[in-house]
C-alpha cells in the first residue's frame, strides 16, 4: 500500500496557487512580476496533479458509497466494483507521482551552468577525449534548446582541449547536468597507436550553477584583477587589445581567466560569474562533506575525484558506476543523443533516495 499524502500540505499549495494567480492579475513592479511568475510556473504543474488526484479520490468515495449501499442494484454494484479496482490503481500511480513532485527542490536547479572539462591522465588522448565530452554536452544542450558559449579554452597539441570552460544557458540546465561532475574514463585505441592497443584515459568534469550576488558575497578588496593580451586563435584584433581578464581571489587562491570576447568589460563580467560559481561551489562542497559524514549520498555528492562513468569504445558501451547502469549505444551517447537516458536514470535514482530518506 502506498504511503498517504500529506493532505494539509496539498491544501497549502492549492491556497498559495490561488493567491499567486490572483496577485498576477494586479499591477506589479517588473521584479515582483518575474518572481511571482517563476513561483507560479513551478507550482502550477503540481497543483494540476493535486486536482486530478482529488477528483479520482472523490470518484472512488462515490463508488464505495454505492457499493456499500444495500439498496443499490446488484448489477450496478458489480460494475462499480470493477471501476473501483481500476481507479485504485490510477490513484496509487498519482500518489507516487505527487510524492516525487512534493520533494524539496534544489534551489539551484533552474540556474544556468558553467561546465569545466579538464584532460586528466592519458596525454594527447585525454585532450581528445575532453573535446569529445565537450561536444557531447554542446549537442545535448542544443537538443534541450539551451545555448552554449565558450568562456576559456586551452587547446591540446593534437586536437581536443587540455581545458575548456563553457557557459550553458536556458531553462533548468543545472537540474539535468549536475550529476555529470566527476571523472569520466575512456577506453579506446588512439589514432596515434600503431599496435592497435586499447588505452585508458580520463577527463574531469565540473558542473557549477551560476550564482548571483545575493548568493555569495565577494569583497572588492579581496580581488586582484589583471588585464592582458588574449592568446591563441581569435582573429586580427586579439594581439592588439588587452581584452583578456584574469581575476585572483586572494583569500582562497582561486584564479579565473576569460579571453573569448573582444570586450574587456564582457570578459570581466564573465570572469566574475565564473569566480562566484567557483567560490559558491567550494562552500557547498565543504557543507556537503560535513553532511556526508552523517549519511552517504553518492549520486548527489559531486565529488570531483570520483570515477563516475566509463566509455568503452571497443565494446560500444557506456557504464555509469554510481547506479550500475550500462548502455550499449556509445555512439549515440557521445553524440549527445542518448545522454538523456543516463541523466533520466540518475535523476530517478536520486529521487528514490530522497523518498527513502523522507520515509525513514
Amino acid at each position: 500500500m502506498t504511503t498517504a499524502l500529506p493532505e494539509q500540505k496539498l491544501d497549502t499549495l492549492l491556497a498559495r496557487h490561488a493567491a499567486v494567480e490572483a496577485e498576477l492579475t494586479q499591477q506589479l513592479a517588473p521584479e515582483a512580476f518575474v518572481k511571482l511568475s517563476r513561483e507560479f510556473a513551478e507550482i502550477d504543474p503540481v497543483v494540476g496533479k493535486i486536482k486530478a488526484y482529488r477528483s479520482v479520490a472523490g470518484e472512488l468515495a462515490d463508488l464505495e458509497a454505492l457499493i456499500a449501499d444495500p439498496s443499490s442494484d446488484p448489477a450496478m454494484r458489480e460494475m462499480a466494483d470493477e471501476e473501483r479496482h481500476a481507479l485504485i490503481g490510477k490513484r496509487e500511480q498519482m500518489i507516487e507521482e505527487l510524492r516525487v513532485s512534493l520533494l524539496p527542490k534544489d534551489a539551484m536547479d533552474e540556474r544556468n551552468v558553467i561546465v569545466e572539462i579538464r584532460a586528466g591522465t592519458g596525454g594527447d588522448e585525454a585532450s581528445l577525449f575532453a573535446g569529445d565530452l565537450f561536444r557531447m554536452y554542446e549537442r545535448y544542450a542544443a537538443r534541450q534548446g539551451w545555448t552554449t558559449e565558450i568562456m576559456s579554452v586551452t587547446e591540446g597539441t593534437k586536437g581536443g582541449f587540455k581545458e575548456i570552460v563553457a557557459e550553458i544557458t536556458g531553462r533548468g540546465p543545472f537540474a539535468r547536468l549536475k550529476f555529470e561532475s566527476g571523472v569520466h574514463r575512456v577506453q579506446r585505441v588512439p589514432d596515434t597507436e600503431a599496435q592497435g592497443r586499447v588505452h585508458t584515459s580520463a577527463a574531469t568534469v565540473a558542473v557549477l550553477p551560476e550564482v548571483e550576488d545575493v548568493d555569495i558575497e565577494i569583497k572588492p578588496d579581496d580581488l586582484k584583477i589583471d588585464t592582458m593580451r588574449s592568446q591563441g586563435a581569435g582573429g586580427q584584433h586579439v594581439n592588439k587589445t588587452e581584452s583578456a581578464i584574469r581575476i585572483t581571489h586572494m583569500p582562497s587562491g582561486v584564479v579565473v581567466m576569460v579571453q573569448e570576447e573582444r570586450s574587456q568589460h564582457k570578459n570581466r563580467a564573465k570572469a566574475m560569474a565564473m569566480l562566484r560559481a567557483k567560490l559558491y561551489d567550494a562552500e557547498k562542497t565543504k557543507r556537503d562533506t560535513e553532511r556526508a559524514a552523517a549519511r552517504k549520498d553518492q549520486v548527489g555528492s559531486g565529488d570531483r575525484s570520483e570515477r563516475i562513468r566509463t566509455y568503452n569504445f571497443p565494446q560500444g558501451r557506456v557504464t555509469d558506476h554510481r547506479i550500475n547502469l550500462t548502455l550499449y549505444n556509445l555512439p549515440k551517447v557521445i553524440e549527445g543523443e542518448a545522454l538523456g537516458e543516463i541523466i533520466d536514470a540518475l535523476i530517478t535514482h536520486h529521487q528514490a533516495e530522497l523518498l527513502a530518506a523522507e520515509a525513514g
